[in-house]
């Protein structure tokens, strides 16, 4: 099955995505048909950050697919709840939920404050867990049913854990909800699979909170996760339960040279990944 051929006209629901990776799988999804509904609470302009929902939606609808802005938090049930029923009401079902909206805090357990950790754990573990949990019905209807989060391996080495406890937590929190779903829910045809970058892509949060021009030019471009997005999305039904690197997936279809995707001669790696793949090199 090529991917325009398991996209298209497939309804996916996706928390975040007004700009960065989401944005660009978002856009990605578009262009080989998919419906996409986003919930995010980027409304109104920010001076500070490019995009909102509904700018989102404009350049997902130029790239050929259609789109519903929904403004909400994913924190709160009922904004999710929300968007899942406009989901079904606008397009008729939910064939796919990408987890995408996450929070980033690196601050190391002493002075990191308890606001701040429980706005982690809420956006990125609970989050997730809502989104699936409103969508969950709608899956079980399609014949094509699948999860796309976007967290990272799990691991327990120390090395990782002691960085930033309370930011692993919430993501491997992530991790382990769709794993988890990928056996709870096999029975019920419902494929569940996380995606992580091996290298740092071009955020916003990349340019402000990880370093700044230096790290922004050894990051790769969103696009290599939406491309890596849009081979998960296509795998056979059967292709469930794992925790996927981007050039991982990408080698499987063929990609060999991943220069075009920028981030120079020695990209910075991504949190939890501790060697470029020889794929990459």
């Amino acid at each position: 099955m090529s991917e325009q051929d398991a996209l298209a006209g497939r309804t996916i629901l996706m928390s975040g995505g007004s700009r960065g990776i989401g944005l660009a799988i978002a856009v990605a999804a578009g262009r080989r048909g998919a419906n996409v509904v986003i919930l995010a609470k980027t409304d109104q302009p920010d001076p500070r950050l490019p995009g909102t929902v509904h700018t989102a939606v404009a350049e997902i609808e130029q790239a050929g697919g259609q789109a519903l802005a929904v403004v909400g938090d994913v924190r709160k049930e009922e904004d999710v709840e929300r968007a899942a029923a406009q989901a079904v009401e606008r397009f008729g079902g939910i064939d796919v939920v990408v987890n995408n909206a996450s929070a980033l805090n690196l601050t190391g357990t002493e002075e990191l404050s308890v606001k701040r950790y429980d706005l982690m754990q809420q956006i990125n573990s609970r989050g997730t867990f809502l989104l699936f949990k409103a969508a969950l019905p709608h899956l079980r209807k399609s014949d094509r049913a699948r999860v796309l989060t976007l967290s990272p391996p799990v691991t327990m080495a120390p090395h990782w854990l002691g960085k930033f406890p309370a930011y692993a937590l919430s993501k491997f929190g992530m991790t382990i909800l769709t794993l988890g779903w990928a056996a709870e829910f096999a029975d019920a045809g419902i494929a569940a699979n996380c995606l992580w970058p091996e290298t740092a892509i071009k955020t916003a949060a990349v340019q402000n909170l990880l370093g700044g021009t230096d790290t922004v030019d050894r990051s790769r471009d969103p696009e290599i996760m939406a491309d890596a997005a849009m081979a998960v999305l296509s795998l056979p039904q059967e292709r469930s339960g794992e925790t996927i690197i981007d050039v991982q997936i990408l080698r499987e279809t063929g990609v060999t040279d991943f220069t075009r995707y920028g981030g120079g001669d020695d990209p910075e790696l991504d949190f939890f990944v501790d060697e470029l793949s020889a794929a990459s090199e």
